[in-house]
């Protein structure tokens, strides 16, 4: 649907756990990151969103660990879009080191309004999702 964005990152101690390796929920900031960056590199402002009372809230993540990063690791994470519903919207995100996965993740947004039933998407940022 879209193109994909990457952001790079290297892992630090505060990433790992006693075993030396990225604690396993640690992958979500990292996930998480890299969405901001691909609405960032889209022109979507969430806190402009946000003062009309336009939020996206993650409502769903399946995640799945190939293999483990490590202390100074450096990462690639690789997010695209793989559908845009009326409310929703389905990331498809991979953690890269060099050319091995590590982590493969679908993340389900919703679009709410203050009372956090769920809304449309405005169009425009349809089309910003999209990379129209």
């Amino acid at each position: 649907m879209t193109a994909e964005t990457y952001l790079d990152k290297k892992i630090y101690y505060h990433d790992t756990d006693a075993g030396g390796v990225v604690y396993y929920a640690n992958y979500l900031k990292h996930l998480e990151e890299a969405r901001t960056e691909f609405c960032f590199s889209r022109g979507i402002d969430k806190a402009k969103l946000a003062e009309e009372k336009i939020y996206f809230v993650v409502s769903r993540v399946e995640i799945d660990y190939k293999a483990p990063a490590r202390y100074l690791d450096k990462i690639r994470i690789i997010t695209k879009i793989e559908k845009i519903g009326r409310s929703s919207a389905i990331f498809a995100q991979n953690i890269k080191r060099a050319d091995q996965v590590l982590v493969e993740a679908k993340v389900v947004w919703v679009c709410v309004g203050a009372d956090f039933r769920p809304r449309s998407i405005p169009e425009d940022v349809k089309e910003k999702l999209a990379g129209v």
